[in-house]
């Protein structure tokens, strides 16, 4: 049988001792210390009171729900006010009703001046009114544009003013209390992420350089009492670095696994990759 074996040797050391032979590769096994797949930190990016914080730490929230959200008593009265101007089109209809007006008017005088009963300076003065009718279309539709955008601006204003959960996850730590004003990007709601989770290893070359994506790795957890461990489960190999680091000769790897139990991250475990069986990374 194999004898398991786990080296406090730094990879530098462990990289001389493979390539002179001195290291059987099937004796090596990596630890490691699992991580979240996703940890961020939500903040507010205005000033402004905090009116609820709809969550606590411990929680299991869902990508788009609503986590916190500032006073925005407002800012909600100013859209209205905006949505009814980006909404009305009165003024647009009555500069095109205007502009029609004035070219019928111009083609009568145009008639008109055809059989004599008009001026030269009549017609001119006609074309001129519709030129400005034209003009005044051009510009309402402008202004109604330009209310529109600031209508959107201010709705946008408001989402800034909501914390929302961009994934699955759960409450980590949440720093804020209603009724506070928090200073801009100060960190107020924690996620994280663990299912799945990552672990990145720090492997010597000769060990990672064949390694792929979607290539397996066995990952070993601590089982009962202090010194075993739990029985092997499955991890895929989800990143290899295409930089090594050159003072170790080591390479990070980055292995992905599944966590129905709902494991806390920040474990120390055991990895075997194929066809090698680890070193000790501290």
């Amino acid at each position: 049988m194999r004898t398991k074996i786990v080296c406090c040797l730094t990879p530098f050391l462990l990289v001389i001792l493979w390539s002179l032979g001195l290291w059987p590769c099937y004796g090596m096994e990596i630890e490691a210390v699992t991580k979240p797949s996703a940890d961020i930190e939500l903040s507010f990016v205005r000033v402004g009171r905090v009116a609820e914080v709809l969550v606590k730490e411990g929680d299991l929230v869902k990508a788009g729900q609503l986590l916190a959200n500032q006073d925005d008593r407002v800012e909600q009265l100013q859209l209205l006010q905006l949505k009814a101007k980006a909404t009305n089109r009165t003024r647009i209809e009555a500069a095109a009703a205007d502009l029609l007006q004035k070219e019928e008017d111009l083609k009568k005088i145009e008639g008109a001046k055809k059989k004599g009963a008009a001026t030269d300076w009549e017609v001119e003065h006609a074309r001129l009114n519709v030129k400005i009718a034209g003009l005044s279309l051009q510009l309402a539709k402008f202004e109604h544009e330009q209310d529109r955008a600031k209508y959107e601006e201010v709705k946008a204003d408001i989402e800034r003013m909501r914390l929302v959960s961009p994934l699955h996850g759960r409450v980590e730590e949440v720093s804020i209390e209603p009724g506070e004003s928090p200073q801009p990007l100060k960190p107020a709601i924690r996620l994280v992420k663990v299912e799945p989770l990552w672990i990145d290893v720090i492997a010597p070359l000769p060990v990672a350089q064949p390694l792929k994506p979607g290539d397996a790795a066995e990952v070993l957890f601590p089982g009962p009492g202090t010194q075993g461990l739990s029985e092997g489960i499955e991890g895929r190999i989800s990143f290899v670095s295409a930089v090594s680091k050159a003072a170790s000769d080591t390479l990070r790897v980055r292995l992905e696994i599944a966590n129905p139990k709902g494991r806390p991250a920040g474990q120390r475990v055991i990895i075997r990759f194929p066809n090698s069986q680890a070193i000790s990374v501290k």
